[in-house]
């Protein structure tokens, strides 16, 4: 009786989101919206929360642990663990180079990790969180990437980590880069947030450092609403990482378990009395930054449409680099060599010499509904949050300063139409014409 009640609920959500949801809607140029970003959700998306809502997985479990098992299959690692964000995984990336279990090899305060300016917050902000030093280096303009010739500028006697994010998709030269940090005894960690399917050098983004880290915000690739995974095929990394997600537990059986590794009542840990309950015993200090099954199902759903979603990008961001090739005052985005991006989005620097200005253009771009966003950050040395914070920095930032004044970018994601990317072109067309 309750399955069959169940198929009928499913079918009937099914049925509802055929007859309820937005469908494609005409599209009428300078008045529908034309996102930067945003997710791309049907009905086996919708089916797949409401099934977990059935069940009543409200907590992490099993369709966490499905979800974590094919991501990880999917994104070449041996091991994947959700999180709450993708800020939250870079966290995780961090905390667990700088655990104790490591020994000598663990990070320690006043140790140097080599990062970019032009970048996002969060993957910054974990090095300085744990008493690390920033190594701030400055990046290429049409790649938006630094290069390996800056990063080994960069290193000193007290640099141990290098921790780089894929710019909109299009790798860094990460094999380079990885080959640096080997060489030098230091850790590698990839923030592939905007980069889940990209190769460089025919391999997977995320597959050359200790860590790689995705967001599934709706912004990015694939979406939970929230959400985040840390990637690794370091086991002893990865069980370090998991008990700092989960509170800093010594114990490894998963939550809601009881005595799986029939150990439970064996230990004798820290000054605690013999045989205390492991899964009481912490051996970090953790947090708390598990996602839920709500999000995992969700996840499980949107991960069967990947390949598509990123051909869809690939072909917008091919549809708007044709159709403004040779636009005067206007420096357009490029691939690193060696490299096939799955793009987040279409960067665009104006040139110094175009006779407008970027915010010009943003202002045309909008008031035409076009949708716009600046390099995350610019320069991130120059924000109040960092103005007083160590850091060193190698080198001149002058690429990061021109992001930080003329560059922005603009949408590619599957929601796109062509018919969309060609009003885009022929407004960017228009604006540069007449000025």
């Amino acid at each position: 009786m309750a399955d069959s009640a169940r198929s009928l609920l499913l079918e009937q959500v099914r049925g509802y989101h055929d007859a309820e949801a937005p469908g494609p809607q005409k599209f009428v140029p300078g008045e529908t919206p034309i996102l930067s970003s945003g997710a791309v959700l049907d009905a086996d998306d919708r089916v797949a929360l409401v099934t977990a809502a059935l069940d009543l997985r409200i907590a992490s479990g099993r369709i966490a642990a499905k979800f974590e098992s094919s991501f990880a299959r999917t994104l070449k690692r041996r091991k994947a663990l959700l999180t709450n964000s993708g800020s939250s995984a870079n966290l995780l990336a961090i905390s667990a180079l700088c655990a104790p279990q490591l020994g000598d090899a663990r990070l320690r305060p006043g140790d140097e990790v080599i990062t970019v300016a032009a970048g996002f917050p969060t993957t910054v902000n974990p090095i300085l969180q744990h008493g690390l030093v920033p190594v701030f280096v400055d990046i290429e303009l049409g790649t938006y990437n630094t290069t390996a010739e800056r990063v080994e500028a960069a290193f000193s006697p007290r640099t141990r980590a290098i921790m780089i994010a894929h710019t909109l998709g299009n790798p860094f030269p990460v094999a380079e880069i990885a080959e640096l940090a080997e060489r030098h005894g230091c850790y590698l960690i990839e923030d592939n947030c905007d980069a889940v399917g990209s190769t460089y050098q025919g391999r997977l983004t995320g597959t050359f450092g200790q860590f790689s880290t995705v967001s599934f915000y709706p912004a990015h690739h694939l979406t939970m609403g929230e959400g985040g995974c840390l990637l690794t095929s370091d086991l002893k990394l990865e069980r370090l990482a998991r008990s700092l997600r989960d509170w800093g537990r010594d114990c490894w059986c998963e939550p809601g378990e009881d005595d799986r590794c029939l150990r439970r009542f064996d230990f004798s840990l820290g000054t605690l009395p013999p045989g205390y309950d492991h899964k009481y015993v912490f051996s970090q200090l953790g947090y708390n930054l598990k996602s839920t099954d709500l999000q995992a199902a969700l996840g499980q759903s949107q991960l069967a449409k990947l390949p598509g979603f990123i051909e869809a990008r690939k072909q917008n961001w091919r549809q708007l680099r044709e159709g403004l090739d040779g636009m005067p005052g206007l420096l357009l985005p490029e691939p690193t060599p060696g490299s096939d991006p799955s793009w987040f989005g279409f960067v665009i620097t104006v040139r110094p010499d175009a006779g407008f200005t970027a915010g010009e253009v943003i202002a045309h771009l909008e008031a035409n509904a076009i949708r716009t966003r600046r390099l995350f950050a610019g320069n991130l040395t120059r924000h109040p949050a960092y103005l007083d914070r160590p850091r060193r920095i190698s080198g001149s930032l002058a690429n990061s300063d021109i992001v930080t004044e003329r560059t922005f970018w603009i949408g590619v994601y599957p929601g796109i139409t062509p018919e969309m990317i060609e009003f885009v072109i022929g407004t960017l067309k228009e604006f540069v014409a007449t000025h």
